[in-house]
């Protein structure tokens, strides 16, 4: 399956249908994090969408945050979700009817918004810029396509703070190796403000919270994706794999394996 449209590597390698399942699956587990839901809370809230607006949720994935802007706008408002991948747009487009939203959702690029210039009220862009090369090409469009005085929020993740334990010194930095790959732009998160500021906007407040995993159970869909990864890269060998995952079976036995990310949010405004 191709798609000429200039989208990011992340885009291109799941566009697959077969791999629609395993991405709701991980997003679903995302939005279930404490501290994601902590940092959409404080983003929403300070976006402050009112009845009448028009908003846009570039990257709406399964559309749960899309569902909360269109609440927040009506009566009268719109609130647009903007996503390349057709599984998860159709996902999101079920979800949406089942619940009874007004939430809408449609193909798009985060490199070329399908609105005119000054069209938005707020944007939303949820862990979206990690995967492109050129972020701030992205912010600028997002930038074009707000009004005089409309508001932004940014929250992406910072894999650069990514920390597992227990692991061995060479083999966790091997997976550290891994971590940064997966993402065209792994420090997205630390880079908001930049962005934001870069394309002429205000920036009215930052915020961060770190995504603690329970650890009481160890996290196997990332880990052993990061451990498969760093032997297919021949940065670890089959053997430090399958002790690094005993080390972690047995810690999360005693109530003591770790795996956390930060992730950082940031709200702004195009000045009038």
């Amino acid at each position: 399956m191709t798609d000429p449209r200039p989208t990011s590597a992340f885009h291109a390698a799941n566009a697959d249908p077969a791999v629609t399942g395993r991405l709701v699956a991980a997003l679903d587990s995302q939005a279930a994090n404490a501290g994601v839901r902590r940092l959409r809370e404080w983003a929403h809230a300070r976006l402050a969408a009112r009845p009448g607006e028009r908003a846009l949720d570039v990257g709406a994935g399964t559309g749960s945050e899309t569902q909360v802007l269109a609440a927040a706008v009506a009566p009268g408002g719109s609130a647009l979700g903007i996503e390349p991948n057709a599984g998860l747009r159709e996902v999101a487009e079920r979800r949406a009817a089942e619940a009874g939203s007004s939430a809408g959702f449609r193909d798009g690029d985060a490199l070329a918004l399908p609105l005119g210039d000054g069209e938005a009220d707020l944007v939303r862009c949820e862990r979206v810029l990690q995967h492109l090369t050129d972020p701030a090409r992205a912010v600028a469009e997002i930038a074009r396509v707000l009004r005089p005085g409309g508001r932004v929020a940014l929250l992406d993740t910072d894999w650069h703070t990514l920390l597992l334990h227990p692991v061995e010194p060479a083999v966790g930095a091997a997976l550290a190796t891994v971590t940064r790959a997966t993402a065209a732009t792994p420090d997205a998160g630390r880079r908001l403000t930049q962005w934001l500021t870069g394309a002429g906007l205000t920036v009215d407040q930052a915020g961060a919270d770190v995504l603690l995993h329970d650890p009481r159970a160890v996290t196997w869909p990332i880990v052993k994706g990061l451990g498969q990864a760093a032997v297919a890269r021949d940065l670890i060998t089959e053997e430090q794999r399958d002790r690094l995952y005993a080390d972690l079976a047995a810690a999360a036995e005693q109530g003591a394996f770790h795996l956390s990310v930060t992730m950082f949010a940031v709200v702004a405004h195009r000045p009038e």
